[in-house]
């Protein structure tokens, strides 16, 4: 099979990116590239890849106008790429006062826009005070399965009390947390707001004090590294996304061990799921740096979906 120019590699779709990138460890020790999808289908004897994407957002980014800002454009642009399903958090989440307005909002939105793909992640703000029913609206009222929190926006630390009480109602309801390390790049916000540095190492006590909680680090990498990540793998049970995962094959040398700042702990694959963290970055952004990694095809498809699903379940 012929080989493609770099030109028209980026010109094709996602799809055939995937079909493209496919590990060469996969196709024995033939290096090739496949031309399509039908044709990737047709050496693994698969239907078309199923992908969820666990971080998004909708409704309007504070700093700037989004490309893909519209919710209705946003699922288009997924549904291109076989983004199955998407959970959305909302960016109203960073700054409203009005907590119970913002869920609201994201359920319509997912509801109006979504048809079944995208699952609403609402909020809540333990620095404020009944947050608790906050969740219990999340919850009971607009059938959430999880919150995602934003510590560098809504004020408070992870020694805070009721961060503790937060994991342990989540747990108790078996919804899923997101925690969220970063949401944007300092240079487009608004030289105004100041954000906050927060430790993430005093989860890993809270975890252990619940350790049937589901949780998950989005965005994570500018706030957990090094030996406060090898804790987190090593005494609890956290997942991550690959939002912000980089350097070339940085999500397959994350699973082994070898990423390109020096030896670490090798991160299982079943603790890694999908995350686009669309519309600020672009979608194809990181299914580029999923597809061009050397994973194995269980690898591909545990983040890709099954971990996610797995995940999910019960929530």
């Amino acid at each position: 099979m012929k080989k493609i120019n770099r030109r028209t590699f980026f010109s094709n779709s996602m799809m055939t990116v995937a079909a493209l990138s496919v590990p060469t460890t996969l196709l024995g020790n033939k290096e090739f590239f496949l031309e399509s999808a039908a044709e990737y289908n047709a050496v693994y004897n698969l239907e078309q890849p199923e992908i969820i994407d666990t971080n998004i957002h909708l409704l309007e980014y504070p700093f700037r106008r989004l490309k893909y800002g519209e919710t209705i454009d946003l699922v288009k642009k997924l549904r291109k790429h076989r983004i199955s399903q998407a959970w959305a958090g909302s960016f109203e989440a960073l700054f409203h006062k009005n907590i119970d307005a913002v869920n609201l909002r994201l359920a319509e939105e997912c509801k109006k826009y979504g048809k079944g793909m995208l699952l609403p992640f609402g909020t809540v703000n333990i620095a404020w005070p009944d947050w608790e029913e906050d969740l219990r609206r999340c919850h009971e009222d607009h059938k959430m399965p999880g919150i995602r929190i934003y510590p560098i926006y809504q004020t408070f630390d992870f020694n805070h009390p009721d961060f503790l009480k937060l994991v342990q109602e989540v747990a108790k309801r078996k919804m899923i947390l997101q925690i969220v390390g970063d949401v944007d790049d300092s240079r487009n916000i608004h030289p105004v707001v100041q954000l906050r540095g927060v430790s993430f190492e005093p989860i890993i006590d809270v975890m252990k004090k619940v350790p049937d909680a589901k949780v998950q680090l989005v965005y994570w990498n500018n706030r957990v590294g090094g030996k406060v990540l090898e804790r987190f793998i090593q005494e609890t049970n956290v997942l991550l996304d690959t939002a912000r995962i980089e350097t070339n094959g940085g999500i397959s040398r994350l699973i082994d061990g070898t990423p390109w700042g020096g030896a670490a702990k090798p991160v299982p694959v079943n603790r890694i799921l999908f995350g686009s963290h669309a519309p600020y970055f672009p979608v194809e952004d990181n299914l580029l740096k999923l597809f061009e990694s050397p994973l194995s095809m269980d690898q591909l498809q545990a983040i890709m979906n099954k971990n996610a699903k797995q995940f999910l379940k019960n929530a």
